[in-house]
């Protein structure tokens, strides 16, 4: 078969750039670095802009007595009824700090949900949640209200920290699920009308305490 002098041309052109190496086009995003360099807000500061962008509801308390008074408070407001926590350790902490808001019952039924997180990530305002924790994999998810009580301690700057933390805390026994979890459920129909509370919570709290 006769190859026309364009085609030709072509294959030229092809031949010779697979013979010479292409350079990255952006070689500092190739590594270990983050391309996303930490600000100079503290990080609590820019995971409350960043979550409350997102539609979260922050809340933050200097101590365990006003989380207490604080969730007390949101509860009432809201006339939230049945309060769902399935962590111990955390119901008996929040009791002895005056909390008085629980109610036994079930994730299917309830109002809200109180969990513990695994770490917050403030660069994009994400609860990073696990099955290794006590609450499981549901409660976070099937509640219609999720209510998050977290520590500055937690806070790390970006995802990749949060992996990390969770490679040292956990070492070669990952939870079988950590779920990043930023603003609440919202999904969008074909003409681009955005629903919240679609696939899991309709209202996501984080009450961050400093410590």
């Amino acid at each position: 078969m006769k190859i026309s002098p364009a085609r030709e041309s072509i294959l030229k052109k092809i031949r010779k750039a697979l013979t010479q190496s292409t350079p990255l086009p952006f070689p500092q995003s190739e590594g270990n670095s983050s391309v996303f360099q930490p600000s100079q807000q503290e990080l609590e500061v820019q995971f409350a802009e960043q979550f409350s962008k997102l539609q979260g509801k922050f809340v933050f308390c200097l101590n365990e007595q006003e989380l207490a008074a604080q969730l007390d408070h949101v509860i009432g407001h809201n006339k939230w009824e049945k309060i769902y926590c399935r962590e111990d350790d955390l119901r008996r902490n929040l009791a002895t700090h005056g909390f008085k808001s629980f109610n036994h019952g079930d994730v299917a039924s309830c109002d809200a949900a109180i969990t513990t997180c695994e770490w917050l990530v403030a660069r994009t305002g994400t609860i990073v949640l696990s099955a290794g924790q006590p609450s499981g994999r549901t409660v976070s998810v099937y509640a219609p209200i999720h209510i998050c009580i977290a520590y500055t301690s937690q806070l790390v700057y970006d995802i990749r920290d949060g992996l990390l933390q969770a490679r040292e805390k956990y070492g070669n026994n990952l939870p079988s699920l950590i779920t990043f979890a930023t603003g609440p459920s919202r999904t969008a129909d074909i003409e681009k009308t955005l629903v919240v509370g679609v696939h899991g919570p309709k209202e996501v709290y984080v009450f961050l305490v400093d410590k």
